[in-house]
């Protein structure tokens, strides 16, 4: 466990302190030299630290051995409809907590003048990535190619481009890439390699990952269908 603590900080330590020391740089040559705001920099970079070295630990620790045990679990049941619904279920709560999300949402609400409201957009972000994520699942199930999905999923999405808003546009392709954030991945891949694991024929490799290429798609297109009804 200590040891774990260990690495897992020596991580956050190398992630976090390059991009510290590059602003800190920033502040005092550019914006001079302001006591209170290095303070306050200082402060916010050691929360930053601590709180993501705990967070990465109970993701280690919780997280991915939680989610595998139930993917595994899933396919026990025998019921491919109730497979779909969990995996919906899990990954749309794991997106409405998702820090990426609310982080993103609440910086289009404050830009949008409230003309786009937070709690519709995270919604509708988590909707989805749920869809997508219990179509993943019945893809491994049913050993769909990921490249077929693919190509379907971008072609609508292409051509949905020219149905959709413009503001809704460049929103629906962020949200796609907030999603691959620390909660929501996990959450996902864990569960993707625990059914593979005990379905026969099924390569944990090949067939738990590019789930998170097929949930991205998720946000993309529920954004541009909400941007088109809404206009």
């Amino acid at each position: 466990m200590i040891q774990d603590f260990k690495e897992t900080y020596k991580e956050v330590l190398q992630a976090v302190l390059p991009l510290a020391i590059a602003v800190m740089l920033i502040i005092l040559l550019f914006m001079g030299m302001d006591l209170d705001l290095v303070i306050t920099f200082l402060k916010g970079a050691i929360f930053v630290i601590f709180g993501m070295g705990l967070f990465l630990m109970g993701v280690k620790l919780g997280m991915l051995p939680l989610g595998e045990a139930i993917g595994a679990d899933l396919p026990k049941h025998g019921s491919v409809i109730f497979i779909a619904i969990i995996g919906f279920l899990l990954s749309f709560m794991a997106t409405v907590a998702e820090p990426d999300v609310r982080v993103l949402s609440t910086m289009i609400e404050s830009v949008s003048d409230n003309g786009i409201q937070r709690t519709t957009l995270i919604i509708s972000i988590s909707l989805g990535v749920g869809f997508f994520v219990a179509a993943s699942m019945l893809r491994i199930i049913y050993g769909i190619p990921l490249k077929h999905m693919l190509f379907v999923g971008y072609l609508i999405v292409v051509l949905l481009a020219f149905f959709t808003p413009v503001e809704y546009l460049a929103i629906s392709f962020d949200s796609g890439g907030v999603t691959t954030g620390p909660v929501t991945v996990p959450v996902i891949l864990a569960l993707g390699i625990g059914i593979s694991s005990v379905l026969r024929g099924k390569s944990k490799l090949s067939e738990s990952y590019g789930l998170i290429g097929l949930a991205s798609l998720g946000p993309i297109l529920s954004l541009m269908i909400l941007g088109i009804l809404s206009h």
